[in-house]
């Protein structure tokens, strides 16, 4: 091997430049092609993780932040006495019943607990369970009985979405393979005029039923998955699903408002109701025109023109403060355009989809979106940033979702709660607290005020214990593990740097294991308002598949899963950003 300097070199100062010039030269080319090679956008972000991180790497990780790591392991200890119960009573089944050490099918039984925790199972570096959990997927063919139907949505989001994500953390192609098994068993859903699915499908028979309309969860939550899966598999037909689904959408935005009902018809798209909610039957429908955005790598103005109309209305129109403690709640809007003032869980997802809006999108994006104010909304919101309100936004309903669990004996919060209405004089002649009533009402006041103290709604404030003070009764007082609240938090604190969410997310998680651990598992609470608290014999798979994996990783140091690499579907599976490539958007016909 020729040297690069010698002994004998020393002798010519000038040779001993030249060489260590040829050295630098040498180096500063191989780093270039390393970092070049490192992050390139065509490599596959499970080929640029690498492989599994090995025990000797998870001490150094340790040795990072001693309390984050033991806290981190204490959350991967909860999935490992969940899951390894689950698999000790209830596997191959669908999900465990903790008290009764029972099963349930009560997702196409297929084993729904073991597809939509795939990918926990890899975060979580549980190298064993994995292994054993892909016998179970190799020999799963997706068939079900003559008579039987199962959920589109709840089947995409759960078992298909699980795949995709394994697939892309892992690069195991056999993942893919059944991802696209699975999909093709459900396309006779997709064969409606409209192209937005049916709620329901038989794999075996192709035969489609449900109503002629359906809620907008349901009919407009399958995005994320299809297109990656098309991008994966090559595919056309995934594509167009994902494509006749956007214009559909589109297209049938009624004239009278800038967001989507909560039922549209599968027959033509049209709207079947005027009542319109971010809660449960409409969230993950909002949720993906954003994140269809984002996953594509901002290359499709259509889902983010309607994401910034939709969030338009929500901020003018959903979105209430208490009259007491000036909690920030969203709330439903009925067929008579009347507020209800139901604040649910299901809603504590849009904290987290504003802040990742602002963390994601270019301030172009929202200073375009002021082109977008009906005449309703101008005078609300042309006095700020738009892209300031979302956050302000984000902020004060992630202090009421976290409120409403840390009022509550258990430290877990209900499924849901009615806030205690605004007075009912609209007079705008009269004064107006801003402690009540619509929210862009009050920072419009707090505008015009000089924007003394912080926006209303955003005040860090306190538990309380005594109903009276809390400023809204609770009307559904079950706890299902559900993990909306958390994951909102979470992106709270990505966007933000505030270590509170941090801390508040660890108080849940003790939460969890006091009031819901069992002997085989964890179970879902009858009520909030008691502790120690009655359990339901249940535990949802989402628990393993949202809840504690955002719990993990909101301890975990290593930023496993980049906001701006990853976007996650409504079931908490990790898909990973691309871009197109030409040769694509030609073989999918993609003039977008």
């Amino acid at each position: 091997m020729f040297p690069l300097l010698s002994f004998s070199s020393f002798q010519d100062p000038g040779q001993v430049i030249r060489r260590i010039s040829y050295l630098s030269i040498l180096a500063l080319v191989l780093l270039t092609v390393y970092f070049t090679s490192t992050s390139s956008p065509n490599i596959s972000p499970a080929l640029r993780w690498g492989p599994y991180v090995g025990e000797s790497d998870r001490t150094k990780l340790a040795n990072q932040s001693t309390v984050w790591f033991q806290r981190a392991e204490r959350v991967r200890n909860a999935y490992i006495h969940a899951y390894s119960n689950y698999r000790r009573y209830a596997f191959p089944h669908d999900e465990i019943m903790p008290l009764s050490k029972e099963w349930q099918d009560n997702f196409n039984g297929w084993g729904v607990s073991v597809f939509d925790s795939l990918d926990t199972m890899y975060l979580m570096r549980l190298d064993e369970e994995f292994s054993n959990a892909l016998d179970l997927v190799e020999r799963t063919t997706f068939s079900m009985e003559k008579n039987a139907t199962l959920s589109v949505f709840e089947t995409t989001i759960r078992y298909l979405g699980g795949l995709l994500s394994a697939y892309a953390l892992s690069g195991n192609h056999l993942l893919l393979q059944k991802a696209d098994e699975l999909a093709e068993a459900m396309s006779p859903a997709f064969d409606t005029m409209s192209g937005l699915p049916w709620s329901s499908v038989n794999t075996v028979t192709g035969d489609v039923s449900g109503s002629y309309f359906g809620s907008l969860a349901e009919v407009a939550s399958c995005q994320l998955e299809y297109t990656y899966l098309a991008r994966e598999t090559g595919k056309q037909e995934h594509y167009h699903k994902v494509d006749r689904i956007m214009k559909s959408l589109s297209a049938n935005i009624p004239s009278r408002a800038s967001m989507l009902p909560n039922h549209l018809s599968t027959i033509n798209g049209l709207p079947t109701d005027v009542s319109y909610s971010a809660g449960g039957g409409a969230d993950s429908g909002h949720e993906y025109l954003l994140k269809y955005y984002l996953l594509t790598s901002h290359q499709d103005p259509l889902s983010l023109d309607m994401y910034m109309r939709t969030t338009n209305e929500i901020l003018t129109k959903l979105l209430y403060l208490s009259p007491k403690r000036s909690l920030l709640y969203v709330t439903d809007i009925n067929q008579d355009g009347e507020a209800s003032h139901l604040f649910e869980h299901l809603s504590c997802f849009l904290p987290g989809l504003l802040a990742l809006g602002v963390h994601s999108l270019p301030v172009s994006a929202f200073d375009n979106a002021t082109l977008l104010y009906t005449p309703y909304q101008e005078p609300f919101l042309s006095s700020f940033r738009l892209q300031e309100v979302h956050m302000w936004a984000a902020i004060g309903l992630g202090e009421s979702c976290w409120l409403m669990y840390a009022d509550q004996p258990t430290g877990l919060g209900p499924e849901s709660v009615i806030m205690n209405p605004p007075p009912a004089s609209r007079d705008h002649s009269r004064a107006f607290n801003i402690s009540s009533g619509l929210w862009v009402e009050a920072i419009a006041k707090w505008n015009d005020g000089k924007r003394e103290a912080e926006p209303p709604g955003t005040e860090e404030k306190s538990p309380e214990s005594h109903f009276l003070s809390k400023d809204y009764l609770i009307y559904k007082a079950q706890y299902f593990l559900r993990p909306e609240t958390i994951e909102s938090m979470y992106y709270l604190w990505k966007v933000t740097g505030d270590e509170r969410w941090r801390h508040r997310a660890w108080s849940i998680f003790e939460a969890i294991e006091q009031e819901t651990k069992t002997e085989a598992g964890y179970a879902s609470l009858l009520s909030v308002e008691t502790s120690p608290a009655v359990q339901l014999d249940e535990m949802p798979s989402y628990f393993l598949a949202e809840t504690l994996k955002y719990l993990y990783l909101f301890m975990d140091e290593s930023d496993r899963v980049p906001l701006d690499m990853w976007v996650f579907n409504t079931e908490a599976h990790p898909l990973p950003i691309f871009t197109w490539t030409e040769a694509q958007k030609s073989a999918f016909n993609i003039t977008r």
